[in-house]
């Protein structure tokens, strides 16, 4: 398959999907948004596929929303809004729900809904000077369709400070988060990667997507048409089009203070 926005490359059994749009910090626009979604499908439909890898090229793993996919959404009309909240929302279930192991490896800046990713991943792997934020709040928007994933990973009390403030955090904290798993320089976690992709190897493929359907089962999120995914889409939906939702995305998009800053 061919992409505009990632780079693929396969060895052996192994996938890495490398987002590649550094010129803007691999910011998310709807090709890449729609690329990566198919490229996971793609890969976890391959038996000799064994582990996915996610990283991005550049000086940033993903700093959020690409401006112009921004500009664009400010002027959605309600059903434009939920259809593109649904299809983000089916970018983190696909890899959520991906049978193979996926890891994904971070730096630079995680910002917005480049946290999904991360929450949705198996194994996260930080550079140690990585910065983190759940930056949504301060657009007068919530982090609806990355919360159901960024939840059951970090838990509702961590998830409540970081998702409130929109506060920047370093990789130390999102490790004390459980956000990520292990922080490092990068030779380090090239290391843990090695170490991770040849542990997954070594597994049967079969017993690994019945290992992780177990975990989803226990936790009692075995379901990828929930209720919840479409209730969060439609929460975004109507908060891209609510006053403060549009005053937010015209401050940003503008370099200006939102009404609401309290000056």
């Amino acid at each position: 398959m061919d992409f505009t926005t990632l780079q693929i490359g396969i060895e052996k059994n192994v996938a890495r999907i490398a987002l590649n749009r550094p010129e803007v910090h691999n910011a998310m626009n709807i090709m890449m948004i729609k690329e990566l979604s198919e490229a996971v499908d793609w890969l976890d439909s391959r038996d000799d596929i064994r582990v996915i890898e996610i990283c991005g090229n550049g000086k940033s793993f993903c700093s959020g929303a690409d401006l112009n996919y921004m500009k664009d959404i400010a002027s959605y009309s309600y059903n434009q809004n939920l259809e593109d909240a649904q299809r983000l929302s089916k970018l983190f279930q696909k890899i959520y729900f991906c049978s193979k192991p996926v890891i994904t490896l971070v730096h630079g800046a995680v910002i917005g809904g480049a946290n999904g990713i991360v929450a949705t991943s198996d194994i996260v792997l930080a550079e140690r000077d990585t910065v983190f934020a759940f930056s949504e709040v301060r657009l007068g928007i919530t982090p609806a369709t990355i919360s159901p994933f960024v939840i059951a990973r970090c838990g509702e009390m961590p998830a409540r400070e970081l998702m409130l403030s929109a506060r920047q955090f370093n990789a130390k904290e999102a490790l004390d988060y459980k956000l990520v798993n292990y922080v490092g320089e990068i030779d380090e976690l090239n290391q843990r990667l090695d170490f991770f992709i040849d542990s997954f190897l070594k597994a049967s493929p079969d017993a690994i997507r019945d290992c992780k359907n177990l975990i989803r089962g226990v936790c009692g999120r075995t379901d990828p048409y929930s209720d919840v995914f479409m209730t969060t889409a439609m929460m975004i939906a109507h908060e891209r089009m609510s006053e403060d939702g549009q005053e937010g995305m015209s401050a940003f998009l503008e370099k200006r203070r939102p009404r609401w800053h309290d000056e």
